[in-house]
């Protein structure tokens, strides 16, 4: 999809079918720098987040995930957009710790999938509004351009 249409939708998705453990997303911070990019710092609040593991032994405030989402125009077409996505995952103090960066590891991947599926979710979604609109609008037009003629009349 074109890059404003992605971006658009990227900044809507939040709540989506896919993704339903995402319940909000605050934004921490936002700012353009100077050379014109969008800067959003956004936490994700989740019904559960992690792996049921993770929660389950307490490693909550050992267990860090920063994840990073770059969005760019498809620099031949521009009916495509380029996402590059990474997360680091910190796991501190334990014993554990290749194992439940692993286990963090698999979880973000397969979020990841559904994220994708969720902006595809969100760019129908827009689309049908937009053609919803469109069509309300001719109506309007129509109507008002019959309502026009029989005052002549």
């Amino acid at each position: 999809h074109p890059w404003e249409t992605v971006t658009t939708a990227a900044m809507q998705k939040y709540p989506n079918p896919m993704n339903p453990s995402v319940v909000g997303v605050d934004v921490l911070d936002r700012h353009i720098d100077s050379s014109g990019k969008l800067h959003s710092h956004r936490l994700l609040s989740t019904e559960w987040g992690i792996p049921g593991i993770v929660k389950s032994i307490s490693f909550t405030n050992l267990v860090s995930v920063d994840e990073r989402l770059v969005y760019k125009p498809h620099p031949h077409e521009p009916d495509k957009t380029v996402l590059t996505q990474e997360a680091i995952i910190s796991v501190k103090g334990v014993s554990l710790s290749s194992y439940l960066e692993g286990l963090m590891a698999n979880t973000i991947s397969s979020n990841a999938n559904k994220g994708r599926e969720a902006l595809e979710w969100v760019i129908n979604r827009l689309n049908a509004e937009i053609e919803e609109f469109t069509a309300s609008a001719r109506g309007t037009m129509r109507n008002s351009m019959a309502a026009a003629a029989f005052v002549e009349k």
